[in-house]
């Protein structure tokens, strides 16, 4: 080893370490996609903590025991996210029938104008009660697996509920319980790249709130424009969707389009199409690369490469993860740097940039 020039030693040390911390990462990861029951809660409670941290901190500042303080807060999230699904499924079962009666009469247009033979409405009735027929034990398997999921998904909402209380609560011990559980002599290190990682998600729940309101806020006020009905749960449909990259919009907007093609017809569902698609020019053009380089200092290309990750690994779950995990990341990575980074190599000395120990001459040209 001894052999081999300095550039390639620390190439060699480099490239060690990366293919350690990449060991190490896979790890993780396939423990986590194991034990995702256990694991998804506990990841969603510390997003919740980071989005609610203020305002419990604000009922604690205002003299309001931590428990009442948590419970309140946790009260008001079920409170405000139960109302925005009532609102939202009361305006689907309103217009329901309209939204299907509308598409039955688009499908009609489309295959009288552009249809093959074979694909009215009657031939797909058809064929689809043959294939009902014919895979009628899977669909009803499947029924039953997706009971399942379901149940499994409130029973982890329920604990990640549950969670954010206790979080909440003891919120103030957790430093102090970090660095009884690091080595003396690394506490303060493990201690401060904690708080940066947390900072970082807190950052990008702060900044995709502020985002979500905007959107919500812009799309609630056209559809009252154009007089579509449950413009407010719609609004509040988006302000939840903002927190899935990518799939949240695209769901939410196309509800709303539906609505508004149930309610009012072809043209105004037009007018929300347009709508829809120039807020999120916004929010990609404008309000993405102001607010969030602001608060998480990420670059657009790392937050898609991210979300692409996630979705490969646990799916929409992923997405929702994807990026406040990649802000922690970041946050430790910036705390390392600002740490270790700064520490001149050995023969240097700050002032002349050319100006090492070894040539006192300064690497002047003679």
């Amino acid at each position: 080893m001894q052999l081999l020039p300095v550039p390639m030693r620390r190439l060699a040390a480099w490239c060690a370490v990366i293919l350690l911390v990449a060991g190490v990462g896979y790890v993780g990861v396939r423990l986590c996609v194991e034990f995702r029951t256990a694991v998804t809660p506990v990841l969603l409670a510390l997003l919740g903590t980071a989005l609610l941290g203020p305002l419990h901190r604000w009922l604690v500042k205002v003299h309001v025991h931590r428990s009442l303080a948590a419970g309140l807060t946790c009260v008001a999230v079920v409170a405000v996210v139960g109302g925005a699904v009532y609102i939202v499924v009361a305006a689907l079962i309103e217009t329901g029938d309209q939204i299907i009666s509308s598409l039955r009469d688009a499908a009609e247009d489309l295959g009288k104008n552009f249809g093959a033979a074979g694909t009215s409405l009657d031939d797909l009735a058809a064929n689809a009660k043959e294939l009902l027929a014919k895979f009628g034990g899977t669909a009803a398997s499947n029924v039953i697996s997706g009971v399942s999921v379901v149940g499994e998904a409130l029973a982890m909402a329920v604990l990640a509920l549950l969670l954010v209380f206790f979080f909440l609560r003891d919120s103030h011990r957790a430093a102090a319980a970090l660095r009884g559980l690091s080595p003396r002599s690394c506490a303060d290190v493990v201690e401060a790249i904690a708080r940066r990682a947390y900072e970082g998600v807190e950052g990008f729940m702060r900044g995709t709130t502020l985002v979500a309101l905007i959107d919500a806020v812009c799309i609630t006020v056209g559809l009252l424009i154009l007089d579509v009905p449950g413009a407010v749960g719609l609004g509040a449909l988006v302000f939840v969707g903002a927190y899935i990259p990518y799939l949240g919009a695209i769901v939410s907007g196309a509800v709303a389009v539906l609505v508004a093609l149930a309610d009012r017809g072809a043209v105004i569902a037009l007018w929300v199409f347009g709508i829809v698609l120039a807020v999120q020019l916004l929010e990609g053009h404008v309000l993405n690369p102001m607010i969030q380089s602001r608060t998480v200092q990420m670059h657009p290309a790392a937050v898609m490469v991210a979300i692409t990750a996630g979705a490969s690994v646990a799916g929409v779950l992923g997405m929702l993860l994807a990026v406040p995990l990649t802000a922690a990341v970041l946050g430790v990575f910036h705390e390392l740097q600002a740490r270790y980074g700064s520490e001149d190599p050995p023969g240097y000395t700050t002032g002349d940039p050319g100006r090492t120990t070894d040539d006192p001459s300064g690497g002047a040209v003679s």
